[in-house]
């Protein structure tokens, strides 16, 4: 299997952002500094960062996912994605000529990617460690150059986010594999 860099990235939410945040009911608390805006600055930073390999941004909110897709001008695959569009889609990745490929969780399970060098990760399932693991197996396959695979997860300083992002990352870590801390400034 292909060595793989795990990278949490921190990231801050804005005045307005921690307003929302702090005033919000606790269910929504996870979705809103899930979906903090600094994370697309630190996804432009990432692909600029990994400009010639194949990168995945994986994410649990769709609107947050179309966003994203809309700014980058690159495919998404969620659950209304017909089953032919997301061949076509997985097919145009494998063969490079998709570069970045942005999908929601139905990703998690049974898709063979194995060019993926990148994985960025935005929002989980709370604190799965489950799909954690899977979404990290995604850059595993070896790599025809036999380069290493890199894995970000992007986490809101100071909120839930990162609580989750722990009890997901200790889990990796009884794994073997181990997080470097970055700030999104240090990208």
């Amino acid at each position: 299997i292909a060595t793989a860099d795990c990278v949490e990235v921190r990231v801050d939410m804005n005045a307005e952002e921690r307003m929302v945040y702090a005033t919000a009911e606790s269910r929504d608390r996870y979705r809103i500094s899930a979906t903090a805006d600094a994370k697309f600055t630190a996804v432009k930073d990432i692909i600029d960062k990994h400009a010639n390999q194949q990168i995945l941004i994986i994410g649990g909110y769709i609107e947050q996912l179309e966003d994203i897709a809309h700014r980058l001008d690159a495919p998404l695959i969620h659950g209304k994605t017909s089953n032919a569009q997301r061949e076509k889609l997985f097919d145009a990745f494998r063969n490079g000529t998709v570069q970045v490929l942005i999908v929601s969780k139905v990703a998690n399970f049974s898709i063979d990617l194995p060019e993926a060098a990148v994985a960025i990760q935005l929002s989980g399932t709370f604190g799965s460690r489950q799909e954690e693991a899977q979404r990290l197996g995604r850059l595993l396959r070896p790599k025809a150059d036999g380069g290493e695979a890199t894995f970000y997860t992007l986490v809101t300083r100071d909120s839930i986010d990162a609580t989750y992002a722990l009890h997901r990352q200790r889990f990796l870590a009884e794994q073997g594999y181990a997080y470097r801390l970055l700030d999104a400034s240090d990208l």
